[in-house]
């Protein structure tokens, strides 16, 4: 039975409880009860970020903004959910279809909203400190946001396996809806899906690229990789049960958007688990590859009984990450697809027109252990696809 996570915090419900105070996504636990003695210190880069976003964010409310909500699609299991959601201030004649989160719903499966150019997710004011209620299904949680807007928190559910939504009130009463994906305790496979040049040829490693890619370019004129939405439909043969989660480097403000792209061109719906650009508490700036061990870790420990199909490419480090999750964490792992890049992908990558060294020695680690879990390579999903009917990859 899938166990509910050991380090998840209690929170206030409905008649009065403590205010859970959330942690940025990707970040520790924000239940930490640890004495404040031991927290370390928070970095200078926060420090004048936090000073910047409020003497902003002041600026704004005196024009007359009010505080907004973009609603994430989050999991959960028997007993609790996790939701995902950022406030921001947004000018009074905006409407809410009209926000950088309009169509976030498409994480679920949702009809999408308008397309919009990447840019307009970056123009917006995040909140700190907003106060806002959380009705999980009979239940109502009090959460206030980080530093950052964000709201990233485990909160005690009564809901049934499947899709559901989330309502989120701020405390001038405006709402949204998360959509949830509580996974039942009978599920036993899932994918875990990286999303640049894995889904999504974006081409990211490269600078100029890269920021047309999210600035300006028109997210209808973004690129799918052939085959991949078909092995994904494949591998879950139809069952609507089995989670997809799309793990990824990229920016928070980036989600709706790629919410979006996803629904457009079949793939299945999941969550999102991306990241916060800028400063951290730790420093100036957060790591890509340390975010994606601390998520992969983070779903092995809270669906226990869950064997994850990861995929990912060899242009980054996805290799070496999942070769390592194979190592320490094999009992979770059912497979590692790697969609090999082209030549000119590999020197947009990083320079050379092969894998790193270290990619190469990563994937022959995972295939060397022990359990013989099965690590795949094409230049797309077609070939990854004829591998994995070869294999006997089956997720059903």
């Amino acid at each position: 039975m899938t166990a509910t996570p050991s380090a998840r915090p209690v929170v206030g419900s409905s008649g009065g409880g403590p205010v859970l105070r959330t942690a940025r996504p990707g970040g520790p636990s924000p239940a930490s009860t640890n004495p404040a003695s031991s927290v370390p210190r928070t970095h200078l880069a926060a420090h004048l970020e936090n000073g910047f976003d409020r003497a902003v964010a002041h600026q704004l409310r005196r024009r007359g903004w009010t505080v907004r909500i973009e609603p994430y699609a989050g999991y959960g299991a028997t007993g609790w959910v996790r939701v995902l959601a950022r406030t921001l201030l947004a000018a009074p004649q905006v409407r809410d279809d009209e926000l950088p989160g309009a169509g976030g719903s498409a994480q679920a499966g949702a009809r999408s909203a308008a397309a919009l150019r990447g840019w307009r997710s970056f123009a917006t004011a995040q909140v700190s400190g907003a106060e806002l209620q959380v009705q999980v299904g009979d239940r109502t949680h009090t959460v206030v946001t980080d530093r950052g807007g964000y709201v990233d928190t485990i909160l005690e559910s009564d809901l049934a396996p499947g899709w559901h939504e989330v309502r989120l009130t701020t405390t001038d009463g405006a709402s949204a809806t998360a959509p949830v994906h509580v996974i039942g305790p009978d599920v036993r496979y899932g994918i875990v899906s990286d999303i640049d040049d894995t889904v999504m040829v974006t081409r990211l490693p490269r600078p100029f690229v890269a920021a047309w890619n999210v600035f300006m370019r028109h997210e209808n004129a973004r690129e799918a990789v052939p085959g991949m939405a078909r092995l994904y439909a494949e591998l879950r043969a139809g069952d609507r049960d089995v989670p997809v989660v799309y793990l990824s480097t990229g920016a928070w403000n980036a989600a709706p958007t790629i919410a979006r792209f996803l629904r457009r061109h079949r793939y299945p719906a999941g969550p999102l688990l991306l990241t916060d650009w800028g400063p951290t508490n730790s420093g100036w700036f957060r790591s890509g590859p340390a975010h994606k061990v601390a998520q992969l870790r983070r779903l092995f420990a809270e669906l226990p009984d869950v064997q994850w199909v990861l995929v990912g490419d060899d242009g980054q480090r996805d290799p070496q990450i999942y070769a390592g999750a194979a190592q320490r964490f094999g009992d979770h792992v059912r497979a590692i697809l790697i969609r090999q890049l082209t030549f000119g992908e590999h020197v947009l990558a990083h320079g050379v027109p092969v894998p790193t060294t270290d990619s190469v020695r990563a994937e022959e680690q995972a295939a060397r252990r022990p359990d013989g879990i099965p690590v795949l390579q094409g230049a797309d999903g077609q070939e990854l696809l004829r591998d994995v009917r070869a294999e006997g990859v089956d997720l059903s």
